[in-house]
């Protein structure tokens, strides 16, 4: 890989160069950077853990900010439980092992999800029934538009499923989080079944934080979701499209075309709607595991994720991911999000 290229700051590992590079370990000079590429009409791309982005094989026109603050403090601890407050910079498994280790619940079920903290309210990471909404109590930005630093609160981020107002939009540049987590050894309840079943307990129950760390871990890394530099299946940005959440009447057409396909599985979802696997979806119309070609192809151990085996290119990865799509979409009628923020680059 060539030392300019992005790619060496992504986990999937693709990416062109970038016009100017900057490496930033303190939040004033992370503003201090995006203001004089303002000033000079330069556009911004700001990569921290780099484990959601796909970007273009021309690289970016730009300045690529390279986001390494570090920092997780105890600020204060009230009946709502303990206040902590992380520099956006930091590792997020990094952050969900110290809450672990110091008696604070609320994020255990995140564990081993790549990337940084201040990416988490991005796109409101979210895992085995755990999302960073249910936590964050505040998220403190710099606003680009009104050239200030601005605390938001948790209603003011607009969170839904894999969104929030901060992810179509690079108006404002995450400096720090505010996590409140409750003061416990003990879990948050078990919300997922999956995990709920590994753990041996019923959905609802509470078991050790640690126990609930240790066996989403297991979890992830069946899944090729824990980052290994020997395993090019984890050479991707985790699931490469969202579980579309269906209205009714889509719903219903969904199940009009299924013929031999079975039922799918599904949840129900806010407003009387249905939320379906992404994953059924791909495997029911012909994009199995390991589907593509020696240079992209979906994982061997997870139907969501689009990996690079080692010599790919962003635009083979969009290539095999439209394919997918539209495969989808000819099938099901269902029309698939991509998870990931695309940069100069197009699905």
């Amino acid at each position: 890989m060539h030392a300019s290229s992005l790619g060496a700051y992504t986990t999937l590992r693709l990416g062109g160069p970038a016009s100017t590079l900057t490496v930033v370990t303190e939040p004033d000079e992370a503003v201090t950077t995006v203001r004089g590429a303002a000033r000079k009409g330069q556009p911004v791309l700001v990569l921290a853990g780099g484990s959601n982005v796909v970007i273009g094989d021309e690289g970016f026109p730009g300045t690529v900010l390279l986001l390494r603050t570090r920092g997780v403090r105890v600020l204060d601890r009230d009946a709502r439980g303990a206040l902590v407050r992380v520099a956006a910079g930091e590792p997020w498994d990094d952050l969900v092992a110290y809450t672990v280790e110091h008696g604070l619940s609320g994020l255990e079920a995140l564990s081993g999800i790549p990337g940084s903290a201040g990416a988490t309210p991005i796109q409101n990471v979210g895992a085995y029934g755990q999302e960073v909404a249910q936590t964050i109590e505040a998220v403190h930005v710099y606003d680009r538009h009104e050239d200030e630093l601005r605390t938001l609160s948790l209603p003011e981020c607009g969170f839904a499923y894999r969104s929030s107002i901060f992810k179509h939009s690079d108006r404002r540049l995450v400096l720090e989080v505010d996590f409140r987590l409750a003061e416990s050894a003990d879990s948050a309840p078990i919300r997922y079944a999956e995990l709920a079943r590994h753990l041996g307990v019923e959905v609802g129950a509470r078991v050790s934080a640690a126990r609930v760390r240790e066996t989403v871990l297991k979890l992830r890394a069946g899944k090729g979701m824990v980052l290994d530099p020997e395993d090019p299946d984890t050479r991707s940005v985790g699931s490469f499209f969202t579980n579309p959440v269906l209205s009714a009447q889509e719903w219903a057409r969904v199940q009009d075309r299924l013929v031999d396909a079975g039922e799918p599985p599904s949840w129900p979802a806010p407003n009387g709607t249905v939320k379906v696997p992404a994953a059924w979806l791909i495997e029911k119309a012909g994009f199995g595991k390991g589907y593509g070609n020696r240079h992209v192809a979906v994982s061997s151990k997870h139907t969501l994720a689009l990996t690079n085996r080692g010599d790919g290119t962003t635009a083979a990865l969009l290539e095999l991911a439209r394919e997918i799509r539209d495969g989808v979409r000819d099938r099901f009628g269902v029309v698939l999000q991509p998870e990931p923020v695309l940069v100069n680059c197009s699905l």
